[in-house]
């Protein structure tokens, strides 16, 4: 009584309490209760209370619901009678009392027969129970009935700590109850106030996709009943949700397919079609409206291969849909969507048509289909062209309401490549082009309707992936178009990623550089307008430079001027430092197309204003360069990682490189310490290796010198990154290999001595990351260096002790590094020294492979476990009978409580059969989730399953 008195006591001071200090203390001491094995007696005790208010049966419901999901492990066998008889209490006295409670109650009942096998049961099974229950108590259907609706629900709810196996024995167990069930719903048709509560529970049980025939199903009452209940104000909603059911029933695997449900289709599809002039009806609420389309597009996503045939018949429904398609409610609209990408992935891939047997007939087939369907995606294109018009007020949308026009942009976007690929580019493009043409006219001097012409111009930039770049009708007229358009912010922003998208287009039709200038005008006119359209306008420039490289090469000092502009930022030119990187990349793409001698003095230019700004700051002292703020330095030093990058003359950059080395040097000694100037420049340094590979020289030298010196002082993990990316382009040069063991001796025994508890991985997760990421680059690519060294045993042992770190890139990269060492016979060279892998590997075996099994079952997330699967098959490969043996010492010591024999066996035998035959992990993923899913099924058998484990108490081995 005591306990129950506390519970009312927390509930009022959570719901009624004016201090939040006292609400969150009340709401941690209920969440405490509730995993509390007296949250069972108290719980149960409060909702046979007569006096409990609404807060107290509310809060109650949900604990007894949660323990039966969570926790009925927990009681004793014997409990289960009282406990069931309990429920069945509650439920008929819940009857028409607070439907949230109620539901709970269903739920925890549901919940308890999901862990409970029919025999145990008793009574033939829930579903005969229940039969036998509203027989025998006619007053309490209502409630008996939300039981049966969420009965089938449970089957999916993953929520409920049952056992796979169990799991899938409860669905078949509610699949050959079907007919039980149905019969008493169709019996319960007979109150007539109950309609809408069978339609809903019949809609619950068609999702089980089982095994009723659709002969019987056609002429069945309870269909009969949704169907003509399509037109009643009060059922429409619930008979939507039945006839929707319905659909995706007929085309589900284990229903037979469309085949044997084609007697249900052909009464279901008359009826949805008959429902096709309400969707212009003025007088129908939107949410009926809504319903209605829902039933279209249901039917289109569904019977979509079907419709790819073209017949009459579907031509009926594709018409319908492009009425949806046509409702001004985008929501509405928007629901059609799927099914015309959908239809354009059938009649548009040549496997569809793979049953017409040769190439001809797939070609003639092929042709007819699209010709058939031509006129359907003209029309789509029309319609959805005019939903991506910005709103005159659009300057006033609150953040949340711009947010959804783009994301209604995008999807619209989406839909006119669905088309361009049925209609091909240019036929779309023309269509667009009336569009753009109509907008232009309306335009004239009035600037304030530019709604028009920005729309068109965003839905041909939409498709220019699909037109040709030999188009010659409509694409001259646009381009001369853009050149007499207003340049208002947001027209000039969608005008220059036009031209951007059409850089392909632009190469292939213009003879050279005086008329791309004109093109070029306008991108410089958006750099000058606003901020928004400055990083258009860069990013266009960036595609015409990519395209036009050849073209524009022979004009690189004209050009120069608007880099100047941009990467000092003066002048006219608002494109910020984040969009100047895009001009940065354009002409540093422009170089490559230099010859030798001429790219090697534009790369001179083009570093000249990037490196000036930082050669004053280093001028000034270091007490000035230390206290720069980062943004003033990394600016600079990003600009000078792009020209690095994308400038593709090796012997170039080398010499660049070596020539700006002691500025960069001067900035890693003075800002060592700070993470982000740091990281900039390892980037920058990363594309510099990366580009000049073997030219580099003596700079590489230097570079690792400093890296190696500062990283024992800082720590900071890019110079791990980088030192990665040096081992992947030097690994293999033996003229490299003196400096590279040094380098990855020091830096690794410098980060195993960091490193040496889970809290340390857990504090520092990116030097972990990119440790690993380093140590597996070294198994890759200098296996001779890395393996026989000293360093590698203590890596080993390093990992062990971090691969359980909850950080996802950390623990990925350790488990990575752990199967590349077991894969060691797959680098180059690795095969040489597999003897002395093995000396380290098997003394730690048992260990490495109990830590695995503990990764698997509950030590980290789910999310990882094709990763760590992965790793454990590596594992059995290298080592056979020797990892099979560990692995089965590891699950052997997981109590029978968590994992049965049966379970046992069952993984230990996928993995046995995966390491004989070799195959892939696809095959042991099956049986590795089972075992996780029965670890994972509630918090106190992942307690027992870690608890057996212990993986972090097996890092420190001895080996002698």
């Amino acid at each position: 009584m005591e306990l129950q008195n506390s519970v009312k006591e927390a509930l009022n001071a959570l719901y009624h309490h004016p201090d939040d200090a006292f609400r969150m203390e009340a709401d941690r001491w209920l969440q405490n209760f509730q995993r509390t094995i007296d949250a069972w007696q108290v719980a149960d005790n409060l909702l046979h209370d007569a006096t409990s208010n609404l807060e107290t049966l509310i809060f109650c419901s949900q604990t007894l619901r949660s323990k039966v999901q969570r926790d009925f492990e927990e009681l004793p066998s014997e409990a289960f009678r009282p406990l069931r008889s309990s429920l069945n209490t509650l439920l008929k006295k819940f009857h028409r009392g607070p439907p949230k409670v109620r539901t709970q109650i269903s739920i925890a009942v549901a919940a308890l027969a999901v862990q409970v096998p029919p025999e145990d049961w008793g009574d033939g099974g829930i579903v005969n129970w229940l039969k036998d229950e509203m027989t025998s108590h006619p007053e309490y259907i209502p409630g008996f009935l939300e039981l049966l609706t969420v009965l089938p629900e449970e089957v999916f709810n993953y929520k409920i700590a049952a056992r796979p196996e169990r799991r899938r024995q409860f669905e078949k167990e509610l699949t050959s109850q079907i007919e039980v069930a149905l019969n008493i719903l169709t019996a319960c048709l007979k109150i007539n106030e109950l309609k809408e509560q069978v339609l809903e529970a019949f809609a619950s049980w068609l999702r089980l996709r089982h095994g009723i025939p659709g002969s019987l199903l056609a002429c069945h009452p309870l269909v009969h009943t949704a169907l003509s209940s399509l037109n009643s104000e009060i059922l429409s909603e619930a008979a939507v949700n039945v006839i929707s059911e319905l659909i995706h029933y007929t085309t589900a695997g284990n229903s037979g397919g469309i085949p044997v449900q084609m007697p249900l289709i052909q009464v279901i599809v008359p009826q949805v079609m008959s429902l096709k002039e309400q969707l212009r009806d003025p007088s129908k609420d939107e949410e009926d409206v809504k319903a209605i389309a829902r039933l279209f597009a249901d039917m289109g996503d569904s019977y979509v291969e079907l419709i790819a045939t073209g017949s009459n018949e579907s031509m009926m429904i594709v018409n319908s849909l492009l009425e949806v398609a046509s409702h001004p409610e985008y929501d509405i609209a928007s629901m059609t969507f799927n099914f015309w990408h959908s239809l354009q992935h059938i009649l548009t891939k040549r496997d569809s048509y793979t049953s017409f047997g040769n190439e001809a007939s797939i070609e003639a087939e092929s042709r007819r289909r699209l010709q058939v369907f031509q006129s359907a995606y003209e029309s789509l294109v029309s319609l959805v062209s005019s939903r991506v018009q910005y709103p005159p007020d659009y300057q006033t949308l609150s953040v949340e309401d711009l947010k959804e026009f783009k994301q209604t942009r995008y999807a619209v976007a989406d839909v006119l490549i669905d088309a361009a690929s049925v209609l091909g580019g240019d036929a779309t493009l023309r269509i667009l082009y009336v569009k753009l043409a109509e907008a232009r006219t309306c335009l004239g001097n009035n600037l304030n309707q530019w709604h028009p012409a920005e729309a068109a111009l965003f839905c041909i930039r939409a498709i220019s992936n699909y037109v040709s770049t030999v188009e010659a009708d409509v694409m001259p007229k646009i381009m001369s178009l853009l050149l007499e358009l207003p340049h208002e912010p947001q027209l000039l922003q969608t005008v220059c990623l036009t031209i951007g998208a059409y850089s392909k287009w632009l190469d292939a039709a213009l003879d050279g550089f005086p008329q791309l200038s004109s093109v070029i005008k306008i991108l410089l006119s958006g750099m000058g307008k606003s901020e928004d359209s400055a990083a258009a306008a860069a990013v266009a420039f960036r595609h015409i430079c990519d395209d036009c490289r050849r073209k524009l090469c022979g004009y690189f000092d004209e050009l120069f001027s608007i880099y100047n502009s941009t990467v000092i930022g003066e002048g006219s030119f608002k494109v910020s430092a984040e969009d100047s990187l895009h001009v940065v990349e354009a002409f540093s793409m422009v170089i490559t197309e230099l010859p030798a001698d001429q790219a090697k003095q534009a790369l001179e230019k083009l570093c000249l204003p990037v490196v000036t700004p930082l050669q004053e700051i280093i001028s000034q002292g270091p007490d000035v360069l230390e206290k720069k703020p980062v943004r003033e330095l990394t600016v600079h030093i990003d600009q000078l990682a792009y020209i690095f990058r994308y400038v593709n003359h090796p012997e170039a950059v080398a010499d660049a490189i070596q020539r700006l080395w002691p500025i960069l040097k001067a900035i890693f000694d003075v800002r060592a310490w700070d993470m982000r100037t740091m990281e900039s420049l390892c980037r920058a340094c990363k594309y510099a290796v990366r580009t000049s590979g073997r030219f580099m020289g003596i700079t590489i030298g230097a570079m690792l010198e400093e890296i190696q010196g500062l990283y024992q002082q800082h720590h900071q993990p890019c110079f791990l990154y980088l030192s990665s990316e040096v081992i992947k382009i030097f690994g293999s040069d033996p003229s490299c290999a003196c400096y590279l063991k040094n380098l990855i001796e020091t830096l690794f025994n410098c980060t195993t001595c960091r490193l040496t508890n889970i809290k340390d991985f857990t504090a520092r997760p990116d030097i972990a990351d990119d440790c690993f990421l380093l140590a597996s680059r070294c198994i890759r690519y200098c296996p001779q260096l890395f393996i026989p060294s000293a360093v590698f045993p203590s890596l080993v042992d390093c990992s062990m002790i971090g691969v359980t770190v909850q950080h996802r890139e950390a623990s990925n990269s350790i488990l990575t590094f752990l199967s590349d060492t077991f894969d060691l016979a797959k680098s180059s060279m690795g095969e040489q020294y597999l003897t002395i892998r093995d000396s380290v590997i098997i003394p730690r075996g048992t260990s490495i492979t109990r830590i695995l099994v503990a990764s698997l079952t509950g030590a980290l997330p789910s999310s990882r476990l094709e990763t760590v699967t992965y790793a454990l098959l590596a594992l059995t490969r290298a080592y056979g009978a020797r990892a099979l043996e560990w692995a089965r010492e590891s699950i052997s010591l997981i109590p029978s409580t968590a994992v049965t024999e049966v379970e046992r066996a069952k993984f230990f035998q996928a993995l046995t059969d995966a390491a004989a035959s070799g195959v892939d992990i696809k095959t042991l993923t099956g049986p590795v989730e089972e075992l996780s899913d029965v670890c994972r099924r509630n918090r106190t058998v992942q307690e027992i399953v870690q608890g057996a484990l212990r993986p972090l108490e097996l890092n420190l081995v001895s080996v002698s």
